[in-house]
């Protein structure tokens, strides 16, 4: 909705700053001077003593010359309440008696219908705490306080009790004049499928208002006194108002004091931010019902920057991290993350403040450990990693994982404490993990290798260093190229992919992509769905469109022999550039014979890989052991050991 010109300056005029800034400061009355609009009081965004935020009410500014917050009455309510601009300009208009600008007829019906059954739903609240007043509640009594909550802590959240009659809200709120349909459409009731009367949702049920954020009570959720219960909780049904995986329970005042910068903490439940919340803790939500959705995660990550999942310490409670994790990682930016408590086995949030007290929560969110954390105790826990094939299953799944990553930064450091984890739990022995990292100079990114095969930067600054990685990239692409239109040989190269490094703008991304879908139907599909540019970037380029093996789709064998000798030619590539960058470290020494010779033969081997094997009448190419053959003789071996039949040995009597 567009704001007509000078409605923010008629509404600056008429609430004074000084007002509004008022409800959230105390005035040092000794340094102000209110007759010339001049005013100062501690600063209600940080923590201090001193009076060091000044309100101009002549010009309608503030600025803290501690923090050096700055703004208008508009941005003082943004930051103060953690709302948006509109709800800001919305408080301060109702503030000041003026009326927001009008919509379009359609979105006006709307709002009116939807105020309405905001209407309905106070109307609900108030009919439920009032029950929880009466005989018929006392059982549902006896429960709060059992948990601890004082007659004040359920005025203070609207408890309320649903007794245990087909009809008693239905005909409370009709007695007042509320339409049957409003009534339905709200939630609080529901209709039979035999078109019958309309009879109560909840009934025999503990009631927790749902507010959304501007503080509208939009459903509710009850926990039924009755153990045999099918359902321990029930929430309200989807309506026009509720959409509860958008919505948060108690997101306004948590909203607000994460904005006086508590820690977000997102738990379980209602009885879980209850108790958090009394406890001090009162930036504390919970998802309604269901598990933390995306909509829920960036509106959480609009509240605070790392909100901290507070988890039940059950197997339910792990199992929600894990699927949190799922959800996250895609979603992953710069700045915005999420921090995990994992609680003491057995307990909630509420047993563990009554038993410890909220020092022992505060304690539990103290140690709460970052998401990569959690990834990695998901993969190895309780899992045992005694042979080479465990371990690259393992290093399979993590690299699965940390591509759903789209932030390559991001994505870089997971690799990297994955990488020190790693290290951690087979010692220094075991071969490293290869996390995707960003390249130290160009674009794109590599896999870093666990010693260093590229040049130093002196040497990698130089024209023929330029000329030989510009070389290798183009021989990774036709590489990429040929195996996503033959994805058949995906699997029969994929230890060597997986130990060759690629250094070409994405390449290694795209190699990692290849590893992880090697049984898709169709791995190209897949990996474009992903990366589109990356795929469009690698066939476009001219010596990939006019590689053999591209062209002919249908002949296997010869693009076999094209990504076997492309790949041998890269490790002898890669060992001549590892041999030359010892030996520019040996130049700072005595330079002798043996140096010269170590340089000579690097080349020598350079060049007789580029040639192939001469006395050979066929070409190059790498066995499946590794070892470099004549094709010759690699087709020879494969017709004898396909003309050898294998029996089953017969057991003798």
């Amino acid at each position: 909705m567009s704001l007509p010109p000078g409605f923010i300056d008629e509404l600056r005029t008429r609430v004074p700053l000084s007002q509004v800034v008022g409800r959230k400061v105390t005035w040092d009355l000794r340094k102000s001077n209110m007759a010339k609009g001049d005013w100062w009081a501690p600063c209600p965004f940080h923590q201090e003593k001193s009076a060091s935020f000044h309100v101009d009410d002549r010009k309608g500014f503030y600025y803290c010359f501690g923090c050096h917050a700055k703004g208008d009455a508009v941005g003082f309510v943004k930051e103060s309440d953690n709302v948006s601009f509109m709800e800001a300009v919305e408080i301060l208009a109702r503030e000041a008696g003026m009326q927001m600008p009008a919509r379009d007829p359609q979105a006006v019906q709307k709002a009116d219908r939807r105020s309405q059954l905001a209407e309905v739903m106070e109307e609900a609240v108030k009919w439920f705490r009032l029950q929880l007043k009466t005989a018929a509640a006392a059982e549902a009594r006896a429960y709060l306080e059992k948990r601890r909550m004082s007659p004040a802590a359920q005025d203070r959240w609207e408890i309320g009790y649903a007794p245990d009659q087909r009809q008693a809200l239905f005909h409370a709120l009709t007695q007042k004049g509320i339409a049957p349909d409003l009534i339905v459409d709200s939630g609080v009731c529901a209709k039979p499928e035999d078109n019958g009367a309309p009879y109560d949702r909840f009934r025999g049920r503990i009631i927790f208002p749902i507010r959304d954020g501007r503080g509208r009570a939009i459903s509710l959720g009850g926990r039924s006194m009755d153990p045999n219960a099918r359902a321990k909780y029930l929430n309200g049904p989807e309506t026009e108002l509720f959409d509860k995986g958008r919505n948060l329970y108690n997101q306004a005042p948590a909203r607000e004091a994460a904005g006086k910068g508590l820690p977000l903490i997102v738990a379980e439940g209602y009885m879980d931010v209850i108790a958090l919340s009394e406890a001090g803790f009162r930036a504390t939500v919970a998802p309604l019902g269901t598990a933390v959705t995306e909509d829920q995660l960036r509106l959480l990550w609009r509240i605070s920057d790392e909100p901290v999942i507070a988890l039940d310490g059950d197997t339910a409670g792990i199992r929600a991290a894990l699927r949190v994790i799922d959800l996250a990682l895609p979603l992953l930016e710069a700045g915005k993350g999420l921090r995990f408590a994992v609680l003491p086995q057995g307990q909630d949030p509420d047993d563990l403040i009554k038993a410890q007290g909220p020092a022992a929560m505060q304690k539990v969110l103290d140690e709460a450990q970052p998401m990569v954390n959690l990834l990695w105790r998901r993969e190895t826990e309780g899992k045992v990693f005694d042979s080479p094939e465990r371990k690259a299953a393992l290093d399979k799944k993590l690299r699965a994982a940390l591509s759903k990553i789209a932030d390559p930064s991001i994505r870089g450091h997971y690799g990297e404490d994955i990488k020190a984890l790693r290290l951690t739990l087979f010692g220094r022995d075991a071969r490293p993990f290869k996390p995707w990292t960003p390249r130290v100079a160009g674009a794109g990114g590599r896999f870093a290798p666990p010693q260093p095969v590229s040049p130093m930067p002196t040497t990698r600054a130089s024209l023929l260093a330029q000329s030989d990685m510009l070389e290798e990239a183009l021989r990774e692409a036709v590489i990429l190229a040929t195996l996503m239109t033959h994805p058949r040989l995906i699997a029969r190269f994929e230890s060597a992919l997986d130990r060759c490094e690629f250094v070409g703008p994405g390449h290694a991304h795209l190699r990692d992509l290849l590893l992880i879908h090697v049984d898709a139907p169709d791995p190209r599909a897949v990996i474009e769905s992903q990366r589109p540019e990356a795929v469009e970037t690698i066939f476009s380029h001219p010596h990939v469109r006019n590689a053999p093996a591209i062209h002919d789709r249908d002949d296997l064998d010869k693009a076999e022999f094209a990504v076997a000798q492309d790949l041998f030619l890269l490790t002898a590539e890669r060992g001549r550039l590892r041999e030359i960058e010892e030996a520019a470290q040996d130049i700072e020494g005595v330079v002798d014979e043996g140096l010269t010779w170590r340089l000579r033969k690097a080349t020598e081997a350079r060049a007789e890989a580029q040639r192939g094997p001469q006395d050979k009448s066929g070409e190059s190419v790498i066995a499946a052991n590794g070892v470099a053959l004549d094709k010759d003789e690699l087709e020879e071996s494969r017709r004898i050991l396909g003309s050898i039949r294998f029996e089953k040995p017969r057991h003798r009597d």
